[in-house]
């Protein structure tokens, strides 16, 4: 019985903590999209055009941070505005936010 005990930490103790490392990575993300923004509105960064403000994310290599409109318009399509990181296929993860830095969606 103690070996199945043993076993049963040993197989899944390191799935556990690879789930929670991608939790806090997904909430630090978010976190660092959002100070980006800010910080991109206080240096009189603009917006307006959905840029891509994180590509990637510093620290998270499969992660971009990307400005959109909410609810989505034509200029949010355009390339120029994606990061190229995730639509290239090196980031498999996006955190979208609006204009005034409003979280949108996490994927």
């Amino acid at each position: 019985m103690v070996t199945l005990s043993i076993l049963f930490i040993v197989i899944f103790l390191p799935v556990f903590f690879h789930l929670k490392s991608k939790s806090d990575e997904k909430e630090i993300a978010m976190q660092r999209c959002i100070e980006e923004c800010k910080n991109a509105m206080i240096r009189g960064v603009d917006l307006s055009n959905g840029p891509c403000l994180l590509n990637p994310i510093p620290g998270l290599k499969d992660w971009v941070c990307d400005v959109a409109h909410n609810p989505r318009q034509p200029v949010d399509n355009l390339p120029e505005n994606q990061c190229s990181s995730f639509r290239e296929g090196k980031a498999k993860h996006f955190v979208e936010i609006d204009t005034a830095c409003n979280l949108i969606r996490v994927y």
